[in-house]
């Protein structure tokens, strides 16, 4: 990577940070796209970053709180994620070694389908959904998490209709992610795909999650959310469309 590079690659990081911190989530998915689109590293090896600074963004933005959580609704989806992530990093092994372009594509599609549903109207729910429904997205947020470190938008989705406190919501997708983050990369270590150079570009980018999401969480304004999730919702349209329309090109011709 050139030095314009590693700049971009921290603007990104600053952005998808910047996201995460007022949203709860999106870290991953604007991280992968912004650097896919920009081509500044293989996308399993981004993955394994975006890991890394999930798991810091995570621990910073739950330490100094008095982290509520209810682990009676967390533990279900929390375990069935875990099962997704296992299959997900393994899919993402085979897929990476054999048809490349077929990844750009299918992140593509993922990324474009949960910017829809970033803003897609859902009305909230009266009582708390059954245990099959917290089952089947958790292992659905699983698969997208081993897959491309981006669990989020499906368990959002759930969770953001459940008629409980936003506090307790956004505490137990930051405790999902992280535990996602910790068994995706024990995995990948596992199975030798964690390179150095993931691991550089994860400590380059520690103090700006660090420093970013501290300063989110102390000064921005709650009012800036909707605003936020607009610029989200637009950054993930143009990184979607960039890294699809290449794959739809190289097909037809």
């Amino acid at each position: 990577m050139t030095l314009v590079d590693h700049l971009l690659f921290l603007g990104c990081v600053a952005l998808a940070t910047y996201a995460q911190t007022m949203t709860g989530f999106a870290f991953g998915l604007v991280l992968l796209g912004l650097t896919g689109l920009l081509s500044l590293a293989p996308l399993p090896e981004m993955s394994n970053v975006v890991n890394m600074l999930t798991l810091v963004n995570a621990v910073v933005a739950l330490s100094g709180t008095s982290a509520k959580l209810d682990w009676s609704l967390i533990r279900t989806p929390l375990i069935a994620s875990l099962v997704g992530v296992a299959f997900g990093v393994f899919a993402l092994e085979w897929i990476s070694g054999s048809a490349v372009l077929l990844l750009r594509g299918l992140l593509g599609l993922t990324i474009l389908a949960c910017a829809i549903m970033l803003i897609a109207r859902s009305r909230p729910l009266e009582q708390v959904s059954s245990q099959a429904s917290f089952i089947s997205y958790g292992l659905v947020a699983g698969v997208l998490g081993g897959l491309f470190s981006s669990a989020g938008p499906p368990m959002v989705y759930l969770l953001y209709r459940q008629p409980l406190p936003l506090t307790l919501i956004r505490n137990s997708l930051l405790i999902l992610f992280a535990a996602n983050a910790v068994v995706r990369l024990s995995l990948v270590a596992a199975n030798g795909s964690l390179s150095v150079s993931s691991l550089w570009m994860g400590l380059e980018a520690l103090p700006v999650v660090v420093i970013l999401t501290w300063l989110v969480r102390r000064y921005a304004s709650k009012d800036s959310v909707k605003m936020v999730k607009r610029l989200v919702f637009v950054l993930l349209m143009i990184a979607g469309f960039g890294l699809l329309i290449p794959v739809i090109q190289a097909l037809l011709t």
